[in-house]
């Protein structure tokens, strides 16, 4: 069995760490990002902040009696179903408990549930041969096309 520690190529090398997934409402991404940075920088190679934030989706739920749903939303049957907007907040930090522990302490201090839906995995990562001289036709600043719009 081939271990990816051992991969290499002229294009860079995979590093293990671990991707944390989070399902949020589309407004609270930077809170929960700013929390986050205050414990962790989610670098990727030399740039920091590093997310992705996909399209606004729903989520759905059918809260059981002794829930907060339940508890603090007038007339709302237990078992009833609700659905709210939501986009899933994807960070990847390294494979350190201690860091883990840190930014999942932050994401929960942040998130607007009490109970917030959040997926850890083990994956890998590709780090760049990084080269910001680099002539290849395809990267940014050599393709004619430069840096995309941005949002914000």
């Amino acid at each position: 069995m081939t271990c990816l520690t051992e991969y290499k190529a002229r294009s860079g090398r995979l590093v293990p760490v671990w991707t944390i997934e989070v399902q949020t409402l589309p407004e609270d991404t930077d809170r929960i990002l700013d929390e986050v940075l205050k414990v962790h920088p989610l670098n990727f190679g030399r740039y920091q902040r590093n997310a992705s934030i996909s399209a606004v989706g729903k989520e759905t739920a059918q809260p059981e009696p002794g829930s907060t749903t339940t508890t603090h939303v007038d007339g709302f049957e237990a078992g009833a179903t609700e659905t709210y907007p939501m986009v899933e907040l994807k960070i990847s930090i390294e494979r350190d408990l201690e860091a883990l522990s840190r930014v999942m302490d932050a994401i929960i201090y942040a998130h607007h549930y009490e109970e917030p839906v959040i997926f850890v995995r083990e994956d890998w990562a590709s780090r760049a041969a990084y080269d910001p001289q680099s002539d290849n036709p395809n990267r940014w600043w050599n393709n004619g096309k430069g840096l995309p719009d941005r949002l914000t």
